[in-house]
């Protein structure tokens, strides 16, 4: 994934996404219960990684969770940090995760991988396993579709999964699925996927 570009992209449309997409309120209920149900109760550190906003580290923050953003824009770190004072946010990439292994209580990628081209993709699943303790949790979120395929996001070209092969993908990086939420898509919305798993 070019980083610099993502980091670009977004920075340049950060004030319009934070005003849509910015707050729990934004987020389907189903989706926070999926969130909560599987991080909501983690004893140990749990990263929200791609967090954006912070919306979704401050709901975990609310359930009592050590919960952690990393994201690549200053812009929504910075604005993370003034609306979830408290909270602890940093600025920096997925990829390169300063984190010793079995270190890590929970992982949440909600739809922060969508722009990671297919051949990096199980290469992320395994670092992400790689810093989860044993039967520590990851829950992400994809674009739904039958085959593996590029499309015109509004920000940056993304991809599309199969849910089914992104759990068996899961499968092969060290997890085991063991929730998944689909949602259709609409006239205004693609089909979601999301797949909560348990490190292995």
């Amino acid at each position: 994934m070019e980083t610099d570009t993502v980091r670009q992209a977004y920075a340049s449309v950060a004030e319009l996404y934070i005003e849509l997409f910015g707050t729990k309120q934004h987020v389907d209920a189903d989706d926070l219960a999926l969130i909560g149900r599987h991080l909501g109760s983690r004893p140990g550190r749990v990263l929200d990684l791609g967090c954006g906003p912070g919306h979704l580290t401050g709901y975990l923050r609310e359930l009592g969770v050590d919960a952690m953003g990393i994201d690549l824009v200053p812009e929504f770190i910075a604005h993370a940090r003034a609306s979830h004072p408290g909270v602890e946010f940093h600025l920096g990439s997925m990829e390169r995760l300063d984190v010793a292994e079995d270190s890590i209580d929970g992982i949440l990628a909600w739809y922060s991988l969508i722009h990671l081209p297919p051949p990096e993709f199980d290469g992320m699943l395994k670092e992400f396993r790689r810093v989860l303790v044993p039967a520590g949790r990851l829950v992400l979120g994809v674009f739904d579709a039958e085959d593996v395929g590029a499309f015109d996001h509004k920000v940056l070209t993304a991809y599309r999964w199969p849910v089914d092969e992104v759990s068996e993908r899961l499968g092969r990086a060290g997890f085991r699925e063991v929730e998944r939420l689909r949602r259709p898509g609409t006239d205004e919305h693609r089909p979601l996927a999301a797949i909560a798993a348990v490190a292995v």
